[in-house]
């Protein structure tokens, strides 16, 4: 009997020890993702307007309203940086694919948010040697996530590389939204 209760105290003041402790780390956490969110909010709004190449980690900090030091306890460099941007607007962009809407309606859209992005915009205007770079590293990761999310979109390999092929040259030449949604039924509809 008497160690039954001791157990019992003993889980409690465990439980009730551990719940203060929990509470900071959410906090802490949540804090961690605003602040990145907030990152590379500003990278991209600061590419959309000057371009990649002169954006600096500096201007990256100051668009961010983050200190330096603030920045750079989440990102080492610029590349970095892009990197996460990157990565996080992939993410974003393929959350279509896991919603209720259909392959080709979410081929259109991800072909509409590339087609009108500011940043992929003023990078083509100011920086198409880099553009053109990022888009012929295909044994990179990022190739493989936006490879593995077409075949979970479009069911084959076959229209995955199609629809591939046909995002990279929206990139460097957008199109207009009609030609979009006709060219992405097109591609979903294929009998390959």
């Amino acid at each position: 009997m008497w160690s039954l209760t001791l157990l019992k105290v003993a889980f409690t003041l465990t439980q009730n020890s551990l719940a203060p402790v929990e509470e900071p780390y959410k906090r802490q956490m949540t804090s961690y993702r605003r602040t990145r969110s907030a990152i590379l909010e500003g990278t991209k709004s600061l590419i959309a307007t000057v371009g990649l190449q002169r954006t600096n980690m500096i201007d990256i900090a100051d668009t961010s309203q983050v200190s330096r030091a603030t920045l750079y306890n989440h990102f080492r460099d610029k590349g970095s940086v892009v990197r996460a941007l990157l990565e996080s607007e992939i993410d974003r962009t393929f959350q279509l694919i896991d919603s209720d809407i259909s392959p080709a309606d979410a081929l259109f859209e991800i072909s509409r948010t590339i087609s009108s992005d500011p940043a992929l915009e003023m990078m083509r205007r100011t920086d198409p040697a880099v553009l053109t770079q990022i888009l012929v590293q295909t044994e990179d990761s990022l190739w493989q996530q936006i490879n593995s999310g077409l075949v979970r979109l479009l069911g084959n390999e076959s229209r995955s590389e199609i629809a591939r092929l046909w995002l990279i040259a929206q990139v460097m030449q957008p199109l207009a939204s009609d030609q979009g949604r006709t060219q992405s039924r097109a591609i979903v509809s294929a009998i390959l």
